[in-house]
């Protein structure tokens, strides 16, 4: 999955229930803050599959609980 598809999923779920979302680059990472919740995310083009899973997973408690993504 293309890095700039997480984030942009992110976004959009983050919009659609009105939290704030918002991204900040770091050294070698790009922290990634929805609502309460911030945790970085890799500078790779491609994030594989598991990885992103994880990643969104870290966020189901501002967005709707484990699997919002699917």
């Amino acid at each position: 999955m293309k890095r700039t598809a997480v984030l942009a999923r992110l976004a959009r779920a983050a919009r659609a229930r009105g939290l704030d979302f918002r991204t900040r680059e770091l050294r070698r990472h790009t922290e990634v803050r929805v609502g309460a919740t911030s945790r970085t995310l890799g500078r790779h083009r491609e994030i594989d599959e598991v990885t992103a899973a994880r990643f969104f997973d870290q966020f189901a408690d501002e967005l709707g609980g484990k699997g919002w993504w699917r």
